[in-house]
Protein backbone atom coordinates (compact mmCIF):
# COMPACT_ATOMS: atom_id res chain seq x y z
CA UNK A 1 0.00 0.00 0.00
CA UNK A 2 2.88 2.40 0.75
CA UNK A 3 4.40 1.84 -2.69
CA UNK A 4 1.05 2.63 -4.26
CA UNK A 5 0.78 5.83 -2.24
CA UNK A 6 4.30 6.88 -3.23
CA UNK A 7 3.48 6.30 -6.90
CA UNK A 8 0.39 8.46 -6.45
CA UNK A 9 2.57 11.23 -5.04
CA UNK A 10 4.66 11.20 -8.22
CA UNK A 11 1.52 11.22 -10.34
CA UNK A 12 0.59 14.57 -8.76
CA UNK A 13 3.64 16.24 -10.31
CA UNK A 14 2.61 17.61 -13.71
CA UNK A 15 4.80 16.17 -16.44
CA UNK A 16 4.77 19.50 -18.31
CA UNK A 17 6.91 21.01 -15.51
CA UNK A 18 9.82 18.77 -16.46
CA UNK A 19 11.95 20.49 -19.07
CA UNK A 20 12.84 18.38 -22.09
CA UNK A 21 14.95 18.85 -25.17
CA UNK A 22 13.17 20.44 -28.09
CA UNK A 23 15.38 18.53 -30.47
CA UNK A 24 16.20 14.88 -30.10
CA UNK A 25 19.90 15.19 -30.83
CA UNK A 26 22.35 13.02 -28.89
CA UNK A 27 25.60 14.83 -28.10
CA UNK A 28 28.06 11.95 -28.51
CA UNK A 29 30.98 13.83 -26.95
CA UNK A 30 28.98 14.44 -23.77
CA UNK A 31 27.76 10.85 -23.68
CA UNK A 32 31.27 9.46 -24.14
CA UNK A 33 32.79 11.71 -21.47
CA UNK A 34 30.03 10.85 -18.98
CA UNK A 35 30.08 7.13 -19.71
CA UNK A 36 33.01 6.50 -17.37
CA UNK A 37 31.18 8.30 -14.53
CA UNK A 38 27.90 6.41 -14.61
CA UNK A 39 27.60 3.66 -12.02
CA UNK A 40 27.49 0.04 -13.16
CA UNK A 41 24.11 -1.57 -12.53
CA UNK A 42 25.38 -3.81 -9.72
CA UNK A 43 26.80 -0.85 -7.75
CA UNK A 44 23.63 1.16 -8.36
CA UNK A 45 21.64 -1.80 -7.00
CA UNK A 46 23.79 -1.91 -3.85
CA UNK A 47 23.31 1.82 -3.32
CA UNK A 48 19.56 1.51 -3.86
CA UNK A 49 19.43 -1.23 -1.21
CA UNK A 50 21.29 0.97 1.27
CA UNK A 51 19.02 3.93 0.58
CA UNK A 52 16.05 1.57 0.90
CA UNK A 53 17.21 0.56 4.37
CA UNK A 54 17.70 4.23 5.23
CA UNK A 55 14.16 5.04 4.09
CA UNK A 56 12.72 4.23 7.50
CA UNK A 57 12.12 6.74 10.28
CA UNK A 58 13.09 4.37 13.09
CA UNK A 59 16.36 3.35 11.45
CA UNK A 60 17.27 7.00 10.80
CA UNK A 61 16.53 7.80 14.44
CA UNK A 62 18.81 4.95 15.54
CA UNK A 63 21.57 6.28 13.28
CA UNK A 64 21.07 9.76 14.73
CA UNK A 65 21.52 8.39 18.24
CA UNK A 66 24.64 6.48 17.22
CA UNK A 67 26.11 9.49 15.40
CA UNK A 68 27.12 11.01 18.72
CA UNK A 69 28.10 7.98 20.77
CA UNK A 70 28.26 4.24 21.09
CA UNK A 71 25.11 2.85 22.75
CA UNK A 72 23.73 -0.50 23.86
CA UNK A 73 20.36 -1.87 22.78
CA UNK A 74 18.76 -0.88 26.12
CA UNK A 75 19.92 2.73 25.69
CA UNK A 76 18.70 2.84 22.09
CA UNK A 77 15.32 1.43 23.09
CA UNK A 78 14.92 4.06 25.82
CA UNK A 79 15.98 6.88 23.49
CA UNK A 80 13.69 5.91 20.64
CA UNK A 81 10.81 4.65 22.81
CA UNK A 82 10.90 1.34 20.93
CA UNK A 83 11.00 -2.16 22.36
CA UNK A 84 14.39 -3.82 22.62
CA UNK A 85 13.16 -6.45 20.19
CA UNK A 86 12.24 -3.79 17.61
CA UNK A 87 15.60 -2.07 18.08
CA UNK A 88 17.42 -5.39 17.56
CA UNK A 89 15.44 -6.02 14.39
CA UNK A 90 16.33 -2.59 12.98
CA UNK A 91 19.98 -2.93 14.01
CA UNK A 92 20.15 -6.31 12.28
CA UNK A 93 19.14 -4.63 9.00
CA UNK A 94 21.60 -1.77 9.50
CA UNK A 95 24.36 -4.25 10.32
CA UNK A 96 23.60 -6.31 7.20
CA UNK A 97 24.14 -3.16 5.13
CA UNK A 98 27.38 -2.48 7.06
CA UNK A 99 26.06 0.82 8.39
CA UNK A 100 26.57 -0.10 12.04
CA UNK A 101 29.07 -2.26 13.88
CA UNK A 102 29.08 -3.66 17.38
CA UNK A 103 31.33 -4.86 20.15
CA UNK A 104 30.65 -7.05 23.15
CA UNK A 105 31.56 -6.08 26.66
CA UNK A 106 30.56 -8.82 29.06
CA UNK A 107 26.83 -9.39 28.59
CA UNK A 108 26.27 -6.05 26.84
CA UNK A 109 26.51 -5.32 23.13
CA UNK A 110 27.41 -1.77 22.11
CA UNK A 111 26.57 -0.40 18.67
CA UNK A 112 28.18 2.44 16.75
CA UNK A 113 28.17 3.75 13.21
CA UNK A 114 30.36 1.50 11.12
CA UNK A 115 32.95 4.04 9.99
CA UNK A 116 33.61 7.65 9.07
CA UNK A 117 31.86 7.23 5.70
CA UNK A 118 28.55 6.50 7.41
CA UNK A 119 29.08 9.35 9.86
CA UNK A 120 29.88 11.75 6.99
CA UNK A 121 26.84 10.61 5.00
CA UNK A 122 24.58 11.10 8.01
CA UNK A 123 26.00 14.54 8.84
CA UNK A 124 25.79 15.69 5.21
CA UNK A 125 22.15 14.75 5.05
CA UNK A 126 21.38 16.51 8.33
CA UNK A 127 23.19 19.67 7.20
CA UNK A 128 21.25 19.74 3.92
CA UNK A 129 17.94 19.72 5.80
CA UNK A 130 18.62 23.16 7.27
Amino acid sequence: MNKHKKKQDFDLIPSSDTPTCDTHLVHLDNVRSSQAQILPTDKAQQMAEIFGVLADTNRIRLLSALASSELCVCDLAALTKMSESAVCHQLRLLKAMRLVSYRREGRNVYYSLADSHVINLYRSLVENLN
